[in-house]
């Protein structure tokens, strides 16, 4: 399919972060999520979630850069033939990257149904 707009495409990211359940909402915490075009060295990845796992975070986490919820724009319209696939695929990359940042590791994603 053409490619979306930024704009656009944004605004479904957006939508997709509305739709998490409140009580995960509410758990996010430094973290930050980007709509980027590519992954350069993974130019089909369509999310990708860099940082420290909530699991991972010690007593001394403290004044730490945000971690970082990519979602690649291309990456996902290449995958997709309507707008109404782009809006499912960014959802369940958003709730597959944001599992990463809870810790879930990517097999469990995959059992999970979120892969």
């Amino acid at each position: 399919m053409q490619p979306i707009s930024r704009y656009r495409f944004g605004e479904l990211v957006d939508e997709a972060l509305d739709r998490l359940p409140p009580e995960l909402a509410r758990l996010l915490d430094n973290v930050v999520v980007q709509v980027r075009d590519r992954n350069e060295q993974e130019p089909s990845l369509l999310g990708l979630y860099t940082g420290i796992a909530l699991t991972e975070r010690g007593h001394d986490y403290t004044f730490a850069a945000p971690d970082v919820i990519a979602i690649y724009r291309l990456a996902i319209c290449d995958v997709c033939r309507s707008e109404e696939q782009v809006a499912q695929e960014i959802a369940v990359t958003v709730a597959h990257e944001i599992g990463h940042y809870f810790g879930i590791s990517e097999e469990r994603l995959h059992e999970l149904g979120w892969g």
